[in-house]
């Protein structure tokens, strides 16, 4: 119920947060409920507070109340997520930091205080931390001066995650990172499919229609070749509009599929890639035409 947004589930979820039974389970479904955040945050910064962190098999549990908070964004959370951070700093947790990050991420300009503690992790060597602090930075700063030699950076990087959150990072960016372009032409025809996906939607949302043939191009050779690619694909194409219009045969293909590729096989995101493809092929395609009556004499 709560998957589905349902407000009927909140009592439970509050019952298995406040008494600890099964809260993980609460944990999990949180962000589903965005409307009782008000509720549900206090709850989730509590058990965020009391996971001791000098513990390894903690950050599993710390990771998963930090990305409830991401979605749910309530800047309530804010200082509890900081502490988070800096007991993950000095327990060099490196996955919670990670975690942290992407929160406050989602947090955005208005988290305040926290610039030089990310600006400092922009250095850090764990290949996780890197990347993550860089696109925090650019969420909480907006100082794209500052931030773009950094991505330019990690598009140069031999480990391909670092490439392609650079990529989604500079796509957020939009047109200002036009510097980029040249780099993220090049990888257009890099050896992982991954990469060229990131980099090929990278480059429309950064160029726009002037890339569009080859933008396509890489996206549909790569859904073709590895399935898994097929969300990214068709959120990029919901994108492109009218011009994204000869990947109707394929995205019919997908849909006559009993069983789609689509991110790790799981259903919430064959669900997404069904939506998003039967609305594509409804804005796109030739209208239907309603059958006639035959006229009797």
């Amino acid at each position: 119920m709560a998957c589905l947004g349902d407000a009927r589930a909140l009592p439970s979820l509050l019952t298995a947060l406040d008494s600890d039974v099964d809260a993980w389970r609460a944990i999990e479904v949180s962000g589903y409920l965005p409307q009782a955040a008000d509720r549900l945050v206090p709850r989730l910064c509590d058990h965020l507070r009391r996971i001791d962190l000098s513990q390894q098999w903690n950050e599993m549990s710390a990771n998963a109340v930090l990305t409830a908070l991401a979605v749910l964004g309530d800047l309530a959370a804010a200082s509890v997520v900081m502490d988070t951070l800096g007991a993950a700093l000095r327990h060099e947790r490196h996955g919670v930091t990670r975690s942290v990050l992407e929160t406050l991420r989602a947090f955005g300009p208005a988290v305040t205080g926290a610039g030089r503690t990310i600006r400092s992790l922009t250095e850090a060597t764990d290949v996780h931390v890197r990347p993550a602090a860089v696109a925090a930075l650019w969420a909480v700063g907006g100082d794209l001066a500052e931030v773009m030699p950094l991505l330019l950076g990690l598009l140069d990087d031999p480990i391909t995650f670092r490439i392609t959150d650079a990529a989604d990072v500079l796509g957020e960016v939009g047109p200002p990172a036009s510097a980029a372009l040249p780099c993220l032409h090049g990888l257009l025809t890099h050896d992982c499919e991954w990469v060229r996906v990131h980099c090929a939607a990278a480059f429309w949302d950064i160029g726009g229609q002037a890339g569009a043939p080859a933008v396509l191009d890489v996206l549909l050779q790569a859904m073709a070749q590895n399935p898994a690619t097929a969300n990214h694909v068709v959120a990029c194409l919901d994108r492109m509009g009218s011009l994204a219009a000869p990947a109707l045969p394929l995205l019919r293909e997908q849909l006559s599929l009993p069983r789609r590729g689509g991110r790790y096989r799981s259903i919430a995101h064959d669900e997404e890639l069904q939506q998003v493809s039967r609305a594509l092929i409804a804005r796109l395609g030739p209208p239907v035409r309603e059958a006639t009556a035959p006229q009797t004499a």
